[in-house]
């Protein structure tokens, strides 16, 4: 696949102008603003409606050898954004952010990082047993296909697009397609399974609904003065605009030194796997892990650099997101603009086993055993787990401000502590991108049987340490406060 810089070009100006108009569409459309639908996975929809496999089923050839209203070029420059943009996603996650001590985050968000954990490895041990039982031995499917449900779910669009080209290595390209589709199903499922739990433990009196005279969530308010934490990353800002270099350039090249540091790791750690058990064709597992979770490790360093030489005041925590937000966008629109629904419908039996399988495991966890580990507030902080877990942290941070727009909980921040637990290693981190290999490489059983042990000792470790603080412990705690 070639392509010129200028056709690259067309196609982000393409991925930019639907953006535009998906933001329009949220707001002329009420029924897409109560789904939370994302702009860039209505964008990404819209793309693959006028793509090769909808309209250029039914309309003539604009372009030599490219139904559709899109050129080859255009469609193959989509392609090949998601394994590119998402090293800058996963870069900036934790640049700009304070990285406080372990036994910090683990007094803040133990429990969490618990039934986030159990959430994340129970994904594997459930597909990879559907698979196992039924996929591959009654549709012949690869086995690497029970990963899907962490990887689409838990990983998000994001994830499933990054691991594009490990998919085609690994000769299971079909994945790719299906765990995108996993991903737009978590999504969307999530947030209608997570409202309706919202409204069942509302009755109950598990947690209080807003009242109607209660203040609006700040984020609607037009009218009202920037937080404090606003107002300081606003005066941080304007002192970097004061200088001499262009305060986005800035963070742009933090970002470009932690992919740099992360490629540079992934280099070495691959030259060592090949100078040792890799080498006369042995066992090649690094070989196969795409360069984003590295990423992320680079970005961490690059964090800890700035806070050792006190450099803080120069990161802009809301600058850093909008560059990864920017990227992320883009990435979702061109993943779902070059998703293969042949693919979806080829598979659409075990894509919907899949599907059904993921939801109901995050559903057991949050009503069975999140009662049983958090000690306090078990449904506002459970429900941003059982989110994130069908969709994308977005997801978990939405039903968490259904469930508690004030925050009295403070499930936001013992959420945000746990993803520094938890995302370097699942959800989109080393295991996730390392588990197709780990398949293709030990098989199917031996990754169930790791992620098994891994399941049970979380479940176990956080029943018998956090489950001992819990009130009424054993009755489910659905009874209200």
């Amino acid at each position: 696949m070639t392509m010129t810089v200028g056709e690259l070009f067309i196609a982000l100006v393409l991925i930019a102008l639907v953006l535009l108009v998906s933001n329009a569409l949220r707001l002329w459309l009420p029924w897409l603003r109560r789904l939370f639908l994302p702009s860039s996975v209505i964008g990404g929809l819209l793309l693959l409606l006028l793509g090769p496999d909808v309209i250029g089923r039914f309309m003539p050839t604009l372009f030599e050898e490219s139904p559709g209203l899109f050129p080859t070029y255009v469609q193959e420059s989509w392609s090949a954004l998601p394994g590119l943009l998402i090293n800058v996603v996963f870069a900036a996650l934790f640049i700009g952010k304070a990285i406080p001590g372990l036994r910090t985050i683990w007094l803040r968000a133990g429990p969490q990082v618990v039934v986030g954990q159990t959430m994340a490895w129970g994904q594997y041990v459930v597909g990879l047993s559907l698979a196992l039982l039924v996929l591959v031995p009654m549709f012949n499917m690869n086995p690497m296909v029970g990963a899907l449900i962490e990887i689409g779910f838990e990983g998000g669009h994001g994830t499933a697009a990054g691991m594009a080209d490990t998919f085609a290595d690994l000769g299971f390209e079909e994945g790719a397609d299906l765990a995108l589709g996993l991903a737009t199903v978590g999504i969307v499922s999530g947030v209608l399974i997570g409202t309706v739990m919202i409204n069942i433990a509302a009755r109950r009196g598990v947690v209080k609904p807003t009242r109607e005279e209660d203040q609006p969530d700040e984020s609607l308010r037009e009218d009202e003065r920037p937080s404090t934490e606003e107002f300081s990353e606003f005066k941080k800002d304007l002192a970097q605009e004061a200088g001499t270099t262009d305060p986005l350039s800035l963070h742009i090249g933090l970002v470009g030194i932690a992919i740099v540091i992360g490629w540079l790791l992934l280099t070495g750690l691959q030259w060592v796997e090949q100078m040792t058990w890799a080498r006369d064709g042995g066992l090649e597992i690094l070989a196969h892990v795409p360069l984003f979770p590295i990423a992320m490790i680079g970005g961490v360093i690059v964090q800890l650099c700035v806070m050792r030489f006190g450099l803080e005041r120069h990161v802009s925590t809301r600058t850093m997101s909008r560059i990864a937000g920017t990227a992320l966008d883009f990435t979702i629109v061109a993943a779902l603009a070059t998703l293969s629904l042949t693919t979806l419908g080829d598979y659409f039996i075990p894509f919907l086993l899949l599907a059904l399988a993921g939801i109901a495991w995050g559903l057991f966890v949050l009503i069975v055993i999140a009662p049983r580990v958090i000690p306090e507030n078990w449904f506002e902080r459970g429900i941003g787990d059982f989110g994130q877990s069908m969709g994308v942290t977005v997801t978990g941070l939405l039903l968490m401000r259904m469930a508690d727009p004030k925050n009295k909980s403070g499930a936001l921040e013992s959420f945000g502590y746990k993803q520094l637990m938890f995302e370097p290693v699942v959800g989109g981190g080393l295991f996730t991108a390392a588990a197709l290999p780990l398949i293709a490489q030990f098989g199917a059983p031996a990754v169930l049987g790791l992620t098994a042990i891994l399941t049970v000792g979380w479940l176990a470790f956080g029943l018998l340490y956090f489950g001992r603080m819990v009130p009424n412990r054993g009755k489910g705690r659905w009874q209200g406060k």
